[in-house]
């Protein structure tokens, strides 16, 4: 049997279309002799994504990005299908991230392994992430920069403020002043710093000789160390004697003769007894002196008169009855 070439043409060109949707396909991703598993991931952005972008694992690639649309609902979300290879086991936690897969910009879909012991199945939708854009990259970036250039700028401006107040013209004046006062006091150090040194110099022989005397007194002190330690012990024996001594009853009779000269002075005073009466009262003082100046006068006509009071007889006398004149 005789195939007419129409139909070897038409063999020939589905042949040929059948490859050529079959490289189209293989080309973004799509590979019909390998048993793939469907996840789902919704994001409110994608920032680029589009399908046949890589499925990655810690940067080795395990699938592919399939299709991609809008929800249906009012949120606009974007539901995005992941191609992954089946001997790939993913636990239900697992967190799918769009990421820049290069420095031009490239998305890739990161997958974050979860440590979960429970695993998704095919067609379970996993977490979702996005990576900041290089928008919001280098707003985090600069932020802090901006504070920082921020907080100098004030800085800067407090300073110069204070530069303002310190050269303004009562300010340089006190500035002049302040260093004058500075030059001076340095100037009085140095000049005390000179006498110090001049009197060390000549005192030098004086502190050597102290330096000397208190060595010795010290080797003294030293050597005699038992000594001093019998002294001291010998002092707490005589303190610990005077303590356990009956010098608390030697005090107790001092204040009680005390308080007898007391009562007795009191006595004294108020002209009790005799001496009170001769201390309090001039009347016996009279008296005795009268009696002194009688006496004194008395003396005084013995010495001048003694025939009054004493006659001497050479012959004895003869009547001895009578009296004396």
């Amino acid at each position: 049997m005789k195939i007419s070439r129409e139909v070897i043409i038409g063999v020939v060109v589905t042949i040929a279309l059948g490859c050529f949707i079959f490289g189209f396909n293989f080309l973004k991703g799509k590979n019909y002799f390998n048993n793939q598993r469907k996840f789902y991931a919704v994001y409110s952005d994608i920032d680029g994504l589009v399908e046949a972008n890589p499925l990655l694992i810690n940067g080795f690639k395990v699938g592919i990005v399939g299709d991609i649309k809008l929800s249906l609902d009012t949120t606009r979300k974007v539901i995005v299908t992941l191609l992954l290879d089946d001997a790939v086991k993913v636990p239900k936690n697992s967190i799918a991230k769009v990421v820049s897969s290069d420095i031009l910009g490239s998305k890739a879909v990161r997958l974050i392994l979860g440590n979960g012991i429970t695993y998704a199945n095919d067609g379970d939708t996993l977490q979702s992430e996005q990576e900041d854009n290089l928008k919001q990259a280098v707003n985090k970036t600069i932020a802090p920069l901006q504070k920082k250039a921020e907080g100098l700028i004030s800085s800067i401006d407090s300073v110069m403020t204070v530069v303002q107040q310190v050269f303004n013209e009562n300010a340089r004046k006190n500035l002049s002043k302040s260093f004058e006062s500075i030059t001076l006091a340095i100037t009085s150090l140095q000049t005390t710093s000179y006498r110090i040194d001049t009197m060390v110099l000549y005192e030098k022989a004086k502190v050597s000789s102290i330096l000397n005397k208190v060595n010795i007194l010290t080797t003294t002190l030293a050597n005699n160390s038992d000594k001093l330690a019998n002294a001291i012990n010998n002092f707490s024996a005589i303190s610990d004697s005077i303590a356990k001594s009956r010098l608390t009853s030697v005090i107790n009779n001092a204040d009680i003769a005390l308080t007898q000269v007391s009562v007795i002075m009191t006595k004294v005073n108020k002209g009790e007894g005799t001496l009170g009466m001769l201390i309090n009262s001039d009347s016996l003082y009279r008296k005795l002196d009268k009696s002194s100046e009688d006496l004194d006068k008395l003396l005084i006509d013995l010495r001048m008169n003694p025939e009054r009071y004493v006659r001497v007889s050479v012959f004895g006398r003869k009547d001895k009855n009578k009296p004396l004149k």
